[in-house]
């Protein structure tokens, strides 16, 4: 679930499909009719963002956030290798980007808790007193 809402967060903030919080406050501004609706999402997302961003680079450290962008990147790069991915159109390299970057997000929430699985160490903050 913690992938789903980072990808939720991640689509909900901007896709190329034109449905997104982007193209609907965009849209807004050039006409003129920017309103609380707008501001309250815009808020929300950036809530959203600011919950995410800080927790994964506090558990991975800019080493690891950097490790995993890297680690995903040789996949996607892998799979464009291969002919499974084509680079054609922006559109889906986009995606692709996206959905990348939700990744990484969400191992960043996740990576305390894998973390105890895989070493069956306790971060300071799980300790019970």
């Amino acid at each position: 679930w913690r992938f789903l809402a980072a990808l939720a967060l991640v689509l909900l903030t901007y896709n190329p499909s034109g449905h997104s919080a982007y193209h609907w406050v965009s849209a807004a501004i050039s006409v003129s009719d920017f309103g609380p609706l707008h501001l309250l999402l815009v808020g929300v997302l950036l809530a959203g963002w600011a919950i995410y961003w800080v927790s994964t680079w506090r558990s991975l450290g800019p080493f690891g956030f950097t490790l995993a962008g890297v680690i995903l990147g040789a996949i996607i790069w892998f799979l464009f290798d291969i002919g499974l991915l084509e680079s054609r159109s922006v559109s889906a390299i986009t995606w692709i980007a996206l959905i990348a970057l939700a990744a990484v997000l969400a191992v960043g929430v996740s990576w305390s808790h894998l973390w105890r699985r895989m070493t069956g160490q306790f971060n300071v903050e799980d300790v019970d007193d």
